[in-house]
């Protein structure tokens, strides 16, 4: 098997990509814009919807399995209303790599129930989306990313080798922000940032997947 890395914007994105098999996650972002601000909601809403495992029982969480596992009947229902047939989708039904929907959700259960333990993903969980400075790469690591993506972004701004040691200097020491402003320093002009809310939704490249 070879381990594969997927985006996610939330917590069901993630776990459905971690049934399919996803060794790392990674936060969408919006890549190619420099801009941070997507990558922290993301990171955000996953930390956010892990903490509120802790609250929930067996019932509750079999709940919540069953409302991620429903994403994967979306394109068998697609089919079927193309076909002219009944477009409702039985838990007995394979919906996704020979799995029903049933499969699916009981899989899904074992994995919010170890996250529910751990608090944590099972896989470990990298930011990216818009990491273009030092102090970007050591705040998403501050939020529990467990490392960092620099997209190609870097090589758009003023000194591309300086600035990508700094994040790694920053990302190893994420925690001493004395170090993290002391590297930034020198290091060029980032990449002219684009504002992710202001892109055209057909343009942005978070919205796609599920």
């Amino acid at each position: 098997e070879v381990p594969f890395v997927c985006g996610a914007r939330n917590l069901g994105e993630a776990v459905r990509r971690v049934w399919e098999g996803a060794a790392m996650i990674r936060t969408k972002g919006e890549p190619g814009t420099g801009d941070v601000v997507e990558a922290v909601r993301h990171m955000r809403l996953m930390t956010q919807a892990i903490a509120e495992l802790k609250s929930q029982d067996n019932d509750r969480l079999y709940g919540i399995a069953t409302k991620f596992a429903d994403t994967f009947t979306t394109l068998l229902r697609e089919v079927r209303t193309a076909h002219g047939q009944d477009a409702v989708v039985h838990e007995a039904d394979v919906v996704f790599a020979g799995a029903t929907l049933d499969d699916i959700s009981e899989g899904i259960f074992q994995i919010l129930g170890e996250i529910k333990k751990i608090q944590r993903l099972p896989v470990v969980n990298f930011a990216a989306g818009g990491i273009a400075t030092p102090a970007d790469a050591a705040l998403m690591m501050l939020m529990g990313c467990d490392g960092v993506f620099v997209g190609s972004g870097i090589f758009k701004s003023e000194n591309p080798e300086t600035r990508g040691r700094a994040i790694v200097d920053a990302v190893a020491h994420f925690d001493d922000p004395s170090t993290v402003a002391e590297v930034s320093k020198g290091i060029g002009l980032a990449m002219k940032g684009l504002d992710a809310k202001a892109m055209p939704i057909e343009a942005r490249m978070q919205d796609r997947g599920w």
